[in-house]
């Protein structure tokens, strides 16, 4: 399990990346796509999350608080490994 925490976290922080880059955001379309792409890829991991996935992450996740969610991740499941 403790591969897929760090693909999700890694998808968070490549997000978040994405956001604050501010080449892209000279370019609105491909910083658009880049988002999308960040975006779907979170989403099919998102879809792929253990039933018994803490609460909080899944609503981190689905409020897209994508900050709190790597925060959580790292302290709380990756951590632990």
């Amino acid at each position: 399990m403790g591969e897929f925490y760090s693909d999700l976290a890694q998808a968070l922080r490549d997000r978040l990346q994405v956001i604050g880059d501010k080449t892209l955001q000279d370019n609105p379309s491909a910083h658009l796509e880049k988002l999308r792409e960040a975006s779907e890829r979170i989403d099919a991991l998102k879809a792929k999350l253990p039933a018994n996935a803490d609460p909080r992450l899944v609503h981190y996740l689905d409020r897209m608080s994508l900050s709190k969610a790597l925060e959580f991740i790292e302290t709380e499941c990756l951590a632990k490994e």
